[in-house]
C-alpha cells in the first residue's frame, strides 16, 4: 500500500481543526450547495462532522487524513460497507456520491472527502450494555458470516491488524513503547505481556474460520441502536485480523470494569445465534482483549497531542498494566 505523508504533522491541534474546518466548508457548498451549517463531532484518525443542508436534510461528512489509507483502501471500505448492507442485512451507511478530493490555499495537497447518510439511533448506553450486547453479537457474527463467502473486488486493500502490524518494525499506531505515560515500571511489565501476546497469537492461528475481514473498531462510539436494530458505524479501521478482535474492540475502554467476563458471555450468547465458537476461542478471548487495550496504548502515544489521549491516557496506560499483571498471572479467564 502506498500512502503520502500528512504534510500537516506538526501544526498543532487547534491550527489543524482551523484548516480542516476551511476544507469542510468548500467540500459542503461544492457537494450540497450554498447554506449548510456544520458541526464538528469527532476527531481520530479523521475529522467527522454533521452537515445539515439548507433544506434541513442531515449528512455525515468524513475528511481522511493523509497518510493513513489509499484512495482504493478508502474505496475498498465502501465496498464492503454496501455489501454488509445488501446481502447480510447489517444497517450500515449509505455512501452519498464519490470520494471528493478538497483543496484549499491552506492544505493545497488536499484531502480525500466522503459524505455519508446521517443514520437516526443512539449510541449505546453504558449503562445497559449486558441487555444490549446479545444483538451486537449476532450482527458480528453475520459481519463475519458474510465475509467468509463475499468475493472480494479486484484491487480490495485494506490493513492487517496481526503481530507484524500491531507489535513490528511499522506498526499501524505506533510502537506501544513510546506511549508517554508508559514508566520504568510499567515498561518491563508490558514488555513481558506483548511477547506472551504474541506467542499465544501466534499458536492461535490464522486458519480461515478465525481470520478474516473484520470491523476492527465496534466500540460503543460506532454503533448506533434504534428501534431495537443494532447499527454499525464507520468502518475506517476494517481489515484483516482475527475474528474474535471484533468482540474485543467493543470492549474498548471498559476491559477493567468488573462485568466485562457478563459482557463476553451476553456478546457469545448473541454471536452463537449465527456462529459457532469452541472452547478453545473462548480460552483465548482474555488474549483480544489485552491485544485491543495495547493497541489502544501504542494509539494514545502517537496521538498524545489529542483530547481523548490526554484526558485518558494515564489512567488508561495504569489500568493496562493491572489487566497486564492479572493476565501473565493466568487469573483473567473467561
Amino acid at each position: 500500500m502506498t500512502v503520502e505523508i500528512d504534510p500537516t504533522d506538526g501544526l498543532g491541534q487547534t491550527e489543524l481543526l482551523r484548516r480542516l474546518q476551511r476544507v469542510a466548508e468548500k467540500a459542503a457548498l461544492e457537494a450540497l450547495g450554498e447554506g449548510c451549517q456544520l458541526q464538528h463531532i469527532n476527531q481520530s484518525e479523521n475529522t467527522t462532522y454533521k452537515v445539515t443542508c439548507a433544506d434541513g436534510t442531515p449528512r455525515i461528512l468524513r475528511i481522511h487524513r493523509t497518510g493513513y489509507h489509499s484512495l482504493a483502501a478508502i474505496k475498498s471500505e465502501h465496498a464492503w460497507m454496501a455489501a454488509l448492507r445488501e446481502d447480510a442485512g447489517v444497517h450500515t451507511p449509505r455512501l452519498l456520491g464519490d470520494v471528493r478530493h478538497v483543496l484549499t490555499d491552506e492544505l493545497p495537497s488536499g484531502r480525500h472527502c466522503v459524505f455519508f447518510e446521517y443514520l437516526d439511533g443512539e449510541e449505546p448506553n453504558p449503562e445497559n450494555l449486558i441487555g444490549n450486547f446479545p444483538n451486537l453479537g449476532e450482527v458480528t457474527a453475520r459481519m463475519h458470516e458474510h465475509t467468509l463467502s463475499w468475493q472480494l473486488p479486484v484491487k480490495f486493500e485494506r490493513f492487517t491488524w496481526n503481530c507484524d502490524t500491531v507489535f513490528g518494525a511499522s506498526p499501524h499506531w505506533g510502537h506501544w513503547h513510546d506511549c508517554p505515560w508508559i514508566d520504568d515500571e510499567s515498561r518491563p511489565l508490558l514488555t513481558r505481556l506483548v511477547d506472551a501476546l504474541q506467542v499465544r497469537l501466534n499458536r492461535f492461528g490464522h486458519a480461515r474460520e478465525r481470520f478474516g475481514l473484520v470491523h476492527a473498531d465496534m466500540r460503543l462510539a460506532n454503533l448506533l441502536l434504534h428501534e431495537g436494530e443494532t447499527r454499525v458505524i464507520d468502518f475506517d479501521d476494517c481489515g484483516m485480523s482475527w475474528y474474535l478482535y471484533d468482540l474485543a474492540t467493543a470492549l474498548t475502554f471498559i476491559e477493567d470494569q468488573p462485568d466485562v467476563m457478563d459482557l463476553v458471555h451476553a456478546w457469545l450468547s448473541g454471536y452463537r445465534r449465527i456462529r459457532q465458537v469452541s472452547q478453545r476461542e473462548v480460552d483465548e478471548i482474555p488474549t483480544f482483549l489485552m491485544l485491543r487495550r495495547m493497541l489502544a496504548t501504542s494509539w494514545f502515544g502517537s496521538h498524545s497531542e489529542t483530547e481523548l489521549a490526554r484526558e485518558l491516557g494515564p489512567d488508561f496506560v495504569a489500568g493496562t498494566s493491572a489487566l497486564a499483571e492479572k493476565f501473565l498471572s493466568g487469573t483473567w479467564t473467561a
